[in-house]
């Protein structure tokens, strides 16, 4: 029997194909949307678990998150350098790393830290050494510069008109092991050569935090007092009242408890504490929503094609009334003849599917891959065991859907079918 629904299918070969495509695109549809939104979450979700904390100026918690985690650029409102002088010298505080940023080198963002951050992201680390002069850089595992080359920072980006600092050059002292966050893409220099560069000292903390981008802006432009800066000098993680004012800091409690606490004492009318994970599960509930949009989007297009192969190869039983006439005659069972339909069309159904989930698979895999090259953000794009409940059930789907035209060859009678 086998043999004869290749053998049959071989006859109608264009059409079969033009079903099972049909059926693979829809089913492509359902597994790309699915893989992909299950990839975005993971990799966020693994990009975010190395910052446990993060606190800023007041304002947006989506756009604090996006900046600071995800280094998305945006200019954020400046905190008092206090503050991070005071979570230093917290006991509860494992570590608190200030974050600068505004500039960049060959599209990849300069970022101002310390090598408390540089060890929190990669203990180890690929090559070469952590910064110590003002002038030195740490690179991301996806910055494509060797240790010992130098790096040129301009205000701003290229395509924004930014300018290019003359204060300075970085020189790459070494590479961070790959993290499969937006650091990988990221320069880390000392923070202090950040504020020195930017003509920020230390009586200019902001007491109007709102004001302070367009303070840098303005000292960036002042080339009457053009900001030195001397590379060779040693770096002091210390930070005291005296320190300039910064966008974030990332804070490593030592205790879930000692999240808690810190995030309930520096929400406030002037500071902002949050949890990158909760940021992102406000995201994901939108993610969410598009998802399910688009998921009864591929739901609705696989009716169609269901639908529109049904209503073919009902008519194609009917074109075909002298063969199964014939197979009646010649004594074939009804079984037997139920059985060919039955099985033809089923294994269209099979074959569409499994093409169907190649198809999803490669697309997936295709949106990650250029998601990654523009975050640097890890998106893995794998299944889970819920994807084979539902492949499962798109098979109990295309044997019930066969049984339609299967069945419609009861009514034909074999003396009729020969005269027709």
């Amino acid at each position: 029997m086998i043999r004869f629904i290749l053998a049959d299918l071989n006859r109608f070969k264009a059409g079969a194909l033009a079903v099972v495509v049909l059926i693979a695109l829809s089913v492509a549809l359902s597994v790309t949307v699915t893989l992909q939104e299950r990839a975005v979450r993971l990799g966020s979700a693994r990009a975010a678990e190395k910052f446990d904390l993060l606190i800023g100026a007041a304002g947006s918690e989506t756009q604090l998150a996006l900046s600071a985690v995800f280094l998305q650029p945006s200019p954020l409102p400046l905190i008092s350098g206090t503050i991070l002088a005071k979570l230093s010298d917290d006991p509860r505080v494992a570590f608190a790393a200030p974050v600068g940023f505004g500039d960049s080198a060959d599209g990849h963002p300069v970022v101002g830290t310390t090598t408390r951050l540089i060890a929190a992201l990669s203990p180890a680390l690929a090559e070469g050494a952590v910064f110590a002069h003002l002038g030195d850089a740490v690179i991301g595992a996806d910055v494509a510069k060797r240790v010992g080359a130098e790096i040129k920072p301009m205000h701003g980006a290229a395509d924004e008109g930014g300018h290019t600092h003359t204060e300075i050059v970085y020189k790459v002292t070494g590479r961070m092991a790959p993290t499969g966050t937006a650091w990988d893409r990221a320069i880390l220099v000392p923070i202090q050569a950040v504020w020195q560069l930017h003509g920020m000292t230390a009586h200019e903390h902001h007491d109007h935090a709102g004001e302070a981008a367009e303070t840098v802006a303005a000292n960036e432009h002042d080339h009457d007092h053009e900001p030195h800066v001397e590379a060779e000098a040693g770096i002091d993680e210390h930070f005291d009242a005296e320190t300039p004012g910064i966008p974030a800091i990332l804070v490593k409690p030592k205790t879930i408890a000692d999240a808690y606490r810190l995030r309930q004492e520096y929400r406030g009318e002037t500071t902002l504490a949050v949890f990158p994970a909760e940021v992102l599960t406000r995201l994901y509930a939108t993610l969410g929503d598009a998802r399910s949009l688009l998921l009864a989007i591929a739901i609705g297009t696989q009716v169609i094609v269901i639908a529109a192969v049904l209503l073919v190869t009902v008519m194609h039983v009917g074109a075909r009334q002298r063969q199964i006439g014939a197979l009646r005659a010649f004594g074939a069972p009804r079984r037997a003849v139920v059985a060919i339909v039955w099985g033809e069309l089923f294994l269209l159904f099979l074959l569409g599917l499994a093409l169907g989930v190649l198809l999803g698979y490669a697309a997936a895999q295709l949106i990650s891959a250029t998601l990654t090259a523009r975050t640097a953000i890890r998106m893995p794009v794998e299944f889970a065991r819920q994807d084979l409940s539902l492949a499962l059930w798109f098979v109990v789907l295309a044997v019930l859907v066969s049984v339609v035209p299967a069945l419609s060859t009861l009514r034909l009678s074999p003396a009729r079918a020969l005269r027709s």
